[in-house]
C-alpha cells in the first residue's frame, strides 16, 4: 500500500471528502521576499557569527596577557588588531542599518548569544 492509499483510508475513515496532494506554489507567490530584507538579514547573519569570533579571540587574547605569556610587542599588535576590528564592525553595522542589539540572537531559554556586559 502506498502512502496516497493511506492518506485515503485515513480521509474517508475521517468523513472526509477524497484526498488530494497539497497545491504547490512557487516559492515568491508563498513568501514576500523583497532584496534589502534578504541582504539585511544574510548581513545580520553573518555578522552576528563574526562578531562572536571577535569576543571569543579578544577573551582569549585577554586570558593570554594576565597569564603573562606575551611579549609587550605582542600585546601592543593584539591591542591595536582588536581595535581595529571592533572598528570595522562598526562601520559594518552602521552599512547595513543594524545596532548592535540586532546581532545579539535570542536562544530562548538559553539568553541571548552574546554577553550584554
Amino acid at each position: 500500500m502506498t502512502g496516497r492509499d493511506e492518506a485515503a483510508e485515513l480521509a474517508a475513515a475521517l468523513g472526509e471528502p477524497q484526498w488530494q496532494a497539497p497545491r504547490v506554489r512557487p516559492l515568491d507567490r508563498r513568501l514576500a521576499v523583497d532584496r534589502d530584507s534578504v541582504e539585511r538579514g544574510l548581513a545580520s547573519l553573518v555578522l552576528t557569527v563574526i562578531e562572536l569570533l571577535r569576543q571569543l579571540m579578544e577573551r582569549q587574547a585577554l586570558r593570554r596577557v594576565d597569564l603573562g605569556d606575551l611579549t609587550e610587542e605582542q600585546v601592543e599588535r593584539i591591542g591595536s588588531t582588536l581595535m581595529a576590528l571592533e572598528e570595522q564592525m562598526t562601520q559594518l553595522r552602521e552599512h547595513f542599518g543594524l545596532s548592535p542589539e540586532d546581532l545579539n540572537l535570542d536562544l530562548g531559554p538559553l539568553g541571548p548569544l552574546l554577553p550584554t556586559d
